[in-house]
């Protein structure tokens, strides 16, 4: 075993595998607290019979109890399915199916922001977008092995003509499938395709979890195939483009984490070493802090897996950039060398965001739902002090959309206490609000949110300081 040290956890006749950490008794444990209970499935199976769960903790002070207690009530107020329906951003519908997502219209407008903003920065990348089918033949699942190793998180087959076809747990086929419709010529590499496709895998209903675990999902996908000599500078790339992303979102913590060859593995040893040796030359180029995992990699490729940190320290595994010697064999893919012979090209799968839904999740929980305003949903929410102001905040909303911005208005006739405390509820980076005086002399009374006061200017003003938050993304 590579950790070297098998530790068994026994209680009475009860003896399990596990972690730690434990104690020699429990006078070592002098605060704690009973949680909560909740009804659980027997190994996350819903066929099983359902179990109580009682969660508590346990800590050697109460000091230290006390400022665990305040870390699980800042991880309720963040919690994404909380905000998700406070900001009425998605839900999920158990009548239609579990771990399925509904984007609302404020939802979709926080992932459209993310995804266009995703393929600008791909192309600008070198990379090409694809858009793939969301099913296909027993054949392409058989030939890609998935069929044989990973038909227990696919969904069963529908029969069209008289074909088994699946919904595709995986991109990858289907990128090597446009890759096998035309000759390449090593003159031709590197290619580097991506796209948001979405897939879908069987997960026991049991473990489904808001955004972060669920059956349907969009995936930032993307295959780099190239020549051998091409393999440290495009893995050197992908990886700064990679932190260049987390680092523009929000996120500065980040470590990487390198698995080398299983004991049973495909593919030539020499290829093994070549590309273990790129992804630690990449990983030392950009001085990133990383952790070994021997033996970790894949049976088809070693990896890096790269983990980022959110506003209450969790850590959240997040980039893959994963070498693939298994589908370039079974698919036959080549490209013609500069000798004029066929050669077997390298594959490098990656996924920057991973899944689109869980990444939206993460987003939620890491800004507790105040998003700068390069990739809200929403910048600003207009309020009239009577009905005489109305026209004048429409056509306020009218010119803000033609300049893409992002308004919404409340017109209500509700008391101004009352509408400003609803639209600070919604997160908005500004609270806009129109009387008598803003309408006579073209101005605004704008709070800024999270500030308490508000601050009279210019409605030009006001444009110029929310375009400048978007091009600087804050």
């Amino acid at each position: 075993l590579p950790e070297g040290n098998v530790s068994l956890y026994r209680q009475g006749d009860f003896a399990d595998l596990c972690r730690g950490p434990h104690v020699m008794n429990t006078e070592a444990l002098k605060a704690f607290k009973l949680l909560s209970i909740a009804g659980a499935y027997w190994r996350g199976d819903e066929k099983n019979k359902m179990l109580q769960r009682i969660y508590g903790i346990a800590f050697p002070d109460q000091k230290a109890l006390a400022k665990h207690l305040e870390f699980l009530e800042e991880v309720k107020k963040r919690d994404h399915r909380k905000l998700g329906k406070e900001l009425d951003l998605f839900s999920t519908h158990e009548d239609v199916g579990g771990g399925l997502i509904y984007w609302h219209p404020k939802g979709g407008r926080l992932r459209t922001n993310i995804e266009e903003w995703w393929r600008k920065e791909h192309f600008k990348n070198g990379y090409e977008i694809l858009y793939t089918p969301h099913i296909g033949r027993a054949h392409l699942w058989e030939t890609s092995g998935h069929l044989g190793f990973y038909a227990d998180n696919m969904y069963s087959p529908m029969e069209i003509d008289g074909n088994d076809y699946y919904l595709k747990p995986m991109n990858c086929p289907f990128h090597i499938k446009i890759y096998q419709t035309s000759l390449h010529s090593y003159r031709d590499l590197p290619l580097r395709w991506a796209e948001l496709g979405t897939v879908y895998r069987y997960e026991k209903s049991g473990v489904l979890h808001g955004l972060l675990r669920v059956r349907g999902f969009t995936q930032d996908d993307a295959h780099i195939i190239c020549t051998p000599s091409q393999i440290d500078e495009e893995i050197r790339e992908v990886l700064r483009f990679s932190l260049w992303m987390w680092k523009t979102l929000g996120f500065t913590d980040i470590k990487a984490y390198l698995a080398t060859k299983p004991e049973k593995s495909v593919g030539e040893p020499e290829r093994w070493v070549t590309a273990q040796e790129s992804l630690r030359k990449a990983i030392e180029a950009e001085n990133l802090v990383v952790e070994m995992d021997e033996g970790g990699g894949a049976f088809y490729g070693p990896k890096i897996d790269l983990k980022i940190r959110d506003a209450l320290g969790r850590e959240w595994q997040m980039t893959t950039i994963q070498f693939d010697f298994n589908l370039p064999d079974r698919f036959d893919m080549s490209f013609v060398g500069e000798d004029g012979q066929k050669h077997r090209p390298y594959v490098v799968h990656r996924a920057l965001l991973g899944s689109i839904e869980r990444f939206t999740g993460i987003l939620i929980e890491h800004y507790a739902g105040k998003f700068p305003a390069w990739f809200s949903p929403l910048h600003a929410i207009l309020i009239n002090v009577s009905e005489d102001q109305a026209e004048y905040v429409k056509k306020v909303k009218s010119d803000m959309i033609d300049m893409e911005l992002r308004p919404e208005v409340d017109l209500r006739n509700e008391s101004m206490g009352y509408k400003i405390r609803e639209a600070v509820s919604q997160k908005a980076p500004y609270v806009c609000v129109f009387g008598k005086n803003e309408v006579e002399n073209g101005s605004v009374s704008v709070r800024k949110r999270g500030e308490k006061d508000s601050v009279t200017m210019k409605l030009e003003e006001f444009y110029a300081l929310l375009k400048e938050d978007i091009k600087l993304k804050r």
